[in-house]
């Protein structure tokens, strides 16, 4: 896309140093005043050809709204809502660690700006009606932690203001990590090691993230000419320990799991050792997330970073920035950090 130019022939141009003001965005993109609050705000009334040209000049001038005067014209207070959906006790936003990762992340953000978080938590029972409450209280934005992409969209029908952390329908914007990429490298460094019998510990199957995991490995699993050995694990240590338990009664030749999430892997391990086998020598372990878990494991764990801070962040600023396009997908890479529960490839 072309940058835009600033000023022009009988306008002035910004002042070196200066905040940028919404008229500066308004000149900027050659709209109204009115055209370029219009889109900061996400109301109606503007075309999608003037939202592109007015979300241009925001970020080229690296506009933000004075939060303080917004919210004394409103007379609201002005808050980002973190929805996470609880769908298992095990997998709740106390039991879990992804969610002290997206808090710090979203708060980051909102350091020295004049907006407050709100944390929302969702049962499955009466969801949808949640969601529709909640949508019509928004007044900055929405963050969906981990919100199916049925109640995503129900959401987003309703407030467009809203970005979902994970995989979701086409039409809401999302901040999203390379899942399938992250998982097929997993396995790649697995294999690289020399591993042949590389068995996976999958997430739930309603939970978009832990679907992509699977398609990654099963990926993977072609590509090197492997059996697809699975088994379901439920994204917690339990799980992990159950089925690492199963797979290597059934399988008991494996060299290797990849559990796709960290807590998982921590029962794989422990499952492992119970046996009588040794991690890395007998099975190598990698995990998913690089969360707490993977530094309190025995041998330390090795695991595909989520970068879920700076994710939260990017969701928490596109949401100050205001007017977030429909469909928006920023990505994120996941990377290998290496750890003694893989060991070294054989010399």
């Amino acid at each position: 896309m072309t940058p835009l130019r600033r000023g022009g022939e009988g306008e002035r141009d910004l002042m070196i140093g200066s905040r940028p003001t919404i008229e500066d965005v308004a000149r900027l993109a050659g709209v109204s005043r009115a055209t370029a609050s219009r889109v900061i705000n996400n109301a109606p009334g503007a075309s999608e050809p003037l939202r592109s040209r007015v979300q241009q000049a925001v970020a080229q001038l690296g506009y933000q709204p004075n939060e303080t005067a917004r919210a004394l014209a409103s007379g609201r207070q002005r808050t980002i809502d973190l929805i996470a959906a609880d769908y298992h006790p095990d997998l709740s936003p106390g039991a879990h660690p992804y969610y002290s990762r997206v808090l710090t992340g979203a708060m980051t953000a909102l350091e020295g700006v004049n907006v407050q978080l709100r944390i929302h938590v969702v049962a499955r029972k009466g969801a949808a009606e949640r969601i529709d409450a909640m949508a019509a209280d928004t007044t900055v934005g929405a963050i969906l932690a981990n919100v199916t992409p049925d109640l995503a969209s129900r959401f987003y029908s309703r407030c467009r203001k809203v970005v979902s952390l994970v995989p979701t329908a086409a039409s809401v914007p999302a901040v999203e990590a390379e899942n399938i990429n992250g998982a097929y490298a997993a396995v790649e460094h697995l294999h690289g090691l020399g591993r042949r019998r590389i068995a996976a510990i999958h997430g739930p199957g309603f939970n978009t993230c832990a679907i992509d995991r699977r398609a990654g490995y099963q990926k993977a699993v072609n590509t090197f000419g492997l059996s697809d050995i699975s088994h379901g694990g439920g994204f917690t240590r339990e799980g992990g320990y159950a089925a690492a338990l199963a797979l290597l009664t059934e399988h008991p030749d494996l060299d290797a799991i990849f559990a796709t999430c960290d807590l998982m892997a921590a029962g794989a391990i422990q499952a492992i050792t119970s046996t009588g086998r040794r991690v890395p020598e007998d099975v190598a372990v990698i995990g998913f997330d690089d969360s707490f878990a993977a530094i309190c494991t025995n041998p330390p764990l090795t695991t595909m970073r989520l970068p879920t801070e700076e994710m939260a962040a990017a969701a928490t600023r596109l949401l100050l920035a205001g007017g977030v396009a429909s469909g928006l997908r920023q990505r994120f890479a996941v990377q290998l950090v290496p750890r003694e529960s893989t060991g070294r490839a054989p010399k």
